[in-house]
């Protein structure tokens, strides 16, 4: 009985060792960011998915406007 818990607790801590893969799903690679996702509630208005110089200007927008993605809330 003593060599089974050994055996069964040495399993245990070497389950622990292990890493789980981390490899890529299957979302969507390699579409490029203008042909949207498809989801309306993400789409911004006058913009017109799958146009590349729709995607550009209002990118160009979003930077005249302002809105600086990686900029932290709060710090000025």
């Amino acid at each position: 009985m003593k060599s089974l818990f050994l055996i069964l607790a040495a399993a245990f801590a070497l389950s622990a060792c292990g890493e789980k893969s981390q490899a890529l799903g299957s979302g969507k690679q390699g579409t490029p960011p203008w042909d949207g996702t498809g989801v309306a509630a993400f789409t911004a208005p006058g913009w017109k998915p799958g146009d590349k110089a729709s995607w550009e200007g209002e990118l160009r927008a979003r930077t005249q406007y302002g809105q600086n993605d990686y900029q932290r809330i709060g710090s000025k």
